[in-house]
């Protein structure tokens, strides 16, 4: 079954995705700086139950980069436009990363659109992120980039980063994929793309966008989190956090970093298979939601023990 990039022009600007299986549908949205491969150890075995749409983002993978709209907001209008022309009405949302924060700002945006959300490792659940993020929206930031990815230098570092991956120590098993992160900064346009992109959500302090105040919507439509242990990325802390956000099917993985779909993809696969036939698909009924917008977080039916935890699996 073939999963090779497929190609469509939306606004002018070409859009790469993968499309493969049949069934329902879900949507695969990858992290900052990734691209639609970071899915590749999982969108084999969810074909076997679903139709996997895996787009790469504008700006990254083999998508065009324009000098454009990065925002969460524009990424959830990207998202509603390619499923439009691929004549898909509704999906089960998976986002990875950043991707997570896309996924949640799309079911915001397009409810009627939208039957579960699955959040993997997300952004926009709390303020704490690595430092490395962070300091790409510093001064000067673009040119120790490109610096940092110059050719004389570039495969000695990726390897060096390969090479720790491979010892399978927790604190350096995500290496490998910051390794392809790295050689995609070698692209001036995807560097632009990136910076662009983190403008938007992040400044030296933190996340500042967060879904937090909006959580409670999560009552009208099933949501489960998913997280790595030893995420170095984006702290674990914030599944706890999800909990207390009405956010209550929360799934902490051991021995998983910040891409828990590639740690371990048997088990991410069977609770994705699982989650979706467990929970019937939401429907979108506009007096509900203008019942709870008006309520707020009011709403909150239940509140988290604050001796609840996490489920390992």
């Amino acid at each position: 079954m073939s999963t090779e990039l497929q190609f469509v022009v939306v606004h002018g600007y070409r859009r790469a995705y993968r499309k493969v299986g049949s069934g329902p549908t879900l949507l695969l949205i990858h992290g900052m700086a990734c691209d639609s491969t970071t899915w590749d150890r999982v969108i084999g075995p969810l074909s076997e139950h679903f139709t996997v749409i895996a787009p790469d983002l504008l700006g990254h993978g083999e998508s065009d980069k324009p000098d454009g709209d990065y925002s969460i907001g524009g990424y959830a209008n990207g998202m509603r436009d390619l499923l439009t022309v691929l004549g898909v009405d509704k999906v089960t949302i998976v986002g990875h990363s950043f991707g997570g924060g896309v996924a949640m700002q799309f079911a915001y945006q397009f409810p009627e659109r939208t039957e579960r959300v699955v959040l993997v490792s997300s952004g926009g659940l709390g303020r704490e992120v690595t430092p490395l993020i962070r300091a790409l929206t510093l001064p000067g930031a673009p040119l120790v980039m490109a610096v940092a990815t110059a050719r004389a230098w570039r495969p000695f570092v990726a390897a060096g980063l390969r090479g720790l991956s491979a010892t399978g120590m927790s604190a350096t098993r995500d290496l490998g994929e910051v390794a392809r992160i790295y050689e995609s900064f070698a692209e001036p346009r995807s560097r632009a793309a990136v910076r662009r992109l983190t403008s938007h959500v992040l400044d030296w302090r933190g996340q500042y966008v967060t879904m937090t105040d909006r959580t409670y919507l999560a009552q009208l439509m099933p949501v489960m989190v998913v997280w790595g242990r030893d995420d170095r990325v984006i702290p674990a802390s914030h599944a706890v956090n999800a909990e207390h956000h009405s956010l209550t099917d929360v799934r902490l993985l051991d021995d998983a970093g910040h891409f828990p779909h590639r740690d371990h993809p048997e088990r991410f696969v069977a609770m994705v298979t699982e989650f979706v036939a467990e929970n019937p698909p939401a429907t979108y009924h506009r007096g509900k939601w203008r019942a709870m917008l008006r309520r707020g977080d009011q709403a909150v039916l239940t509140t988290v023990s604050e001796s609840s935890s996490p489920a390992v699996v």
